[in-house]
């Protein structure tokens, strides 16, 4: 797989936090804690956990394949692995494959890590992100090609966090879609729920009249507490929703 640049990450980086990265295989996550916080021991256990959790999914999809390539909601084996159930339990909900949830699974599962030594936290996955603050914190939107890129942020209050911050395009990066949208984001307390979401809602966009079913869709999952769907110029938006200028 050829590297693809992250520029996309100077939209969430936050100047009083310390932004570190940790690589593993196909997992990549920019993590920001407190500066006072930072430690390599943070980064060392980061990078374990993320091993861990890669090792159990792959002897679960050495077992069972299908869990890897459905596109369908998924039953799990009776003893699967913690992150194989709640993968399963968020694409079914959304419809779609319990690996569309796997990037937002990674997001949460190290963001509740280091949530035990600095209460900000932020991990950032892929476009996903596992969101926990003290303070209200600006995260830019990501489109593309879209005029919104680079001009649209959402405002996230303290009391809304721990939060999951996901988003699916059809025109950017490299993770299927059979959508169109520049961009589906999806708010919800669970990023694992949010990832699986934003799959699901911009594989419905072909066209800018897709955008509001769209995130109609979205809210009328539970759990889902905002949507924001952009194609071209066009935008819809619903649920606890607060778009700011950057």
């Amino acid at each position: 797989m050829v590297y693809e640049a992250r520029t996309y990450r100077k939209l969430h980086q936050q100047k009083d936090l310390c932004h570190f990265q940790v690589m593993v295989g196909e997992t990549d996550l920019d993590i920001a804690v407190r500066k006072e916080r930072y430690d390599q021991k943070l980064v060392e256990l980061a990078a374990a956990l993320v091993r861990e959790e890669r090792d159990l999914l792959k002897e679960y999809i050495n077992r069972d394949p299908v869990f890897l390539t459905t596109l369908e909601p998924y039953e799990p084996l009776p003893d699967a692995p913690f992150s194989v159930l709640e993968m399963s339990r968020a694409a079914q909900l959304a419809g779609v494959g319990p690996m569309a949830a796997v990037a937002g699974y990674f997001a949460e599962t190290v963001g509740k890590k280091l949530s035990a030594f600095s209460r900000e936290v932020i991990i950032e996955n892929g476009g996903d992100i596992w969101l926990k603050t003290s303070k209200t914190r600006h995260v830019g939107i990501f489109a593309g090609k879209s005029p919104f890129t680079h001009r649209i942020a959402l405002e996230i209050k303290a009391g809304r966090t721990p939060l999951g911050i996901c988003t699916s395009s059809g025109t950017v990066g490299h993770s299927l879609s059979f959508g169109k949208a520049d961009a589906m984001v999806i708010l919800a307390p669970s990023a694992i729920l949010a990832d699986a979401v934003a799959t699901a809602a911009c594989n419905m966009v072909q066209n800018a009249a897709d955008l509001e079913s769209a995130v109609n869709f979205a809210l009328n999952i539970s759990g889902v507490t905002g949507a924001v769907a952009i194609l071209g110029d066009k935008m819809a938006a619903r649920g606890e929703i607060k778009l700011v200028p950057m």
